[in-house]
């Protein structure tokens, strides 16, 4: 396992992972480098460009606004969603790089390039920095490759090394072994190993302690999320001029105390997929356009389920970030490579097996219920009209939290033996994935994104 919890789960801004917080991240990372290798004060002008998904939806998914606030410094875990825009710095043609070294800076310096591609994968990005006589001082190229995880052009996670951790494991196999070897739940696998990485990043805390609070800190971003997307009425940014829906069905929900649990589901997936649409403040899980899943699914447990120990909250996490780990370096979170079936249908997956885990699922049991949620989302396109993160992505959203309740109560009610192992399902998603023609992932060229400008 090298991807940890706090990597899989992030604060950040809408609408995507891939099209918002990687960008940000990489201009950032871009920034950065320019001030530590001393070439900031010399920078004169900046070119950014964007390849692939990134640049045939960049402007519905807010792909250059990220830019613009990555270059001017800006982080996504602590920007403010309400800060200025990139219409503001359009408006003066000028850009603080780091907030402090002011160039000029105009609409045609951020280039979408809508049917190139870089080698590497296709949410490419090109950066490149420019003295005052036109010479180049540094170029570099960097990958969003899903869930707001940047590679550099060398490849590479753009994260600190990976620290050695007590159980590490590289498939679900491996995952049950460990389970098996030392009587740990899976949530416990996990939380041996956050530990371990928190003892080098940390090593004046409590590491279990400190896991558990960034856990329910996280945890608190997600009931913030609902609670705004909840109460918050209006129609969403963007030329569909979608409404925003959630308000009123809680306002329809809490007048009728009998109604089914599936609604209220129903109601925290699009109160917090509307506020990712909006650009709010959200909880990557793990991406951005799947963001809804897991903070459903848990208020489900939360409130259905009669759980009012935040243990339950920190085990259904810890058990969720290792499914989603086993997606990320097995296959791929970037709806942009797989499809939407590496978006809803991992976060689906990871949903399902925490929800199990909290259920008192064995970890048997655990590893069916993530195979049942990613097994029903295979082959699931990623087609957003208008390249905006709105329709399908909300509702969607929604449809897929029901289905990893549906995934975790199957495989409770069993005995954790199945056809399918969560290994082969994830094999299978990677090679759909690669089968999957270019205009059904994340372009905007393809599928609903069609069809309905079509009719």
């Amino acid at each position: 396992m090298t991807v940890s919890a706090f990597d899989l789960f992030s604060v950040g801004i809408g609408p995507s992972s891939s099209h918002t917080v990687g960008p940000m991240r990489a201009a950032l990372r871009f920034a950065g480098r320019l001030d530590r290798e001393g070439l900031l004060p010399r920078v004169a002008h900046v070119k950014a460009e964007l390849f692939g998904s990134l640049g045939a939806t960049g402007k519905g998914h807010g792909s250059v606004g990220a830019v613009v606030r990555g270059l001017a410094g800006e982080a996504p875990e602590t920007v403010d969603p309400g800060s200025p825009t990139v219409d503001d710095v359009w408006g003066t043609g000028r850009l603080r790089l780091l907030g402090r070294h002011e160039i000029g800076f105009r609409v045609e310096d951020v280039v979408l390039h809508r049917r190139r591609t870089l080698p590497f994968h296709p949410n490419g990005m090109r950066f490149t920095a420019h003295g005052g006589t036109g010479t180049a001082l540094l170029t570099a190229e960097y990958f969003s490759v899903g869930g707001g995880f940047v590679l550099d052009e060398a490849q590479q996670a753009l994260l600190p090394p990976e620290p050695e951790v007590p159980y590490p494991f590289a498939a679900g196999a491996e995952l049950l072994a460990r389970c098996r070897e030392t009587g740990l739940p899976v949530s416990g696998i996990v939380l041996a190993n956050e530990c371990a990485r928190m003892r080098r990043l940390r090593p004046d805390v409590d590491p279990e302690a400190e896991v558990r609070r960034g856990l329910l800190a996280l945890w608190a971003v997600m009931q913030e999320c609902v609670e705004r997307g909840s109460t918050t009425g209006g129609v969403l940014p963007g030329g569909l001029k979608v409404r925003r829906r959630a308000a009123a069905l809680r306002e329809a929900l809490e007048a009728e105390p009998t109604v089914e649990s599936g609604e209220w589901v129903t109601l925290f997936a699009l109160a917090v997929n509307e506020e990712n649409a909006a650009g709010g403040r959200i909880v990557t899980a793990p991406t951005n356009g799947a963001a809804g899943i897991v903070p459903a699914v848990l208020h489900y447990y939360r409130r259905f389920c009669k759980a009012s120990s935040d243990d339950g909250v920190v085990r259904f996490l810890l058990t969720a970030a290792a499914v989603g780990s086993l997606f990320k370096e097995n296959a791929s979170l970037s709806g942009a490579e797989v499809g939407c079936q590496g978006e809803v249908g991992s976060a689906c997956s990871m949903a399902a097996a925490g929800l199990a885990e909290v259920m008192g699922g064995t970890p048997e049991q655990v590893e069916n219920a993530a195979e049942i949620g990613i097994e029903h989302n295979l082959g699931l396109t990623c087609d957003p009209i208008g390249g905006l993160v709105q329709i399908p992505c909300i509702e969607r959203n929604a449809v897929a939290s029901m289905k990893a309740i549906t995934a975790a109560r199957m495989a409770v009610r069993g005995d954790g033996q199945h056809h399918v192992s969560l290994d082969k399902a994830i094999r299978t998603m990677r090679i759909t994935g690669a089968d999957m023609k270019t205009k059904y992932k994340e372009t905007s060229r393809g599928g609903l994104a069609l069809t309905v400008v079509e009719c």
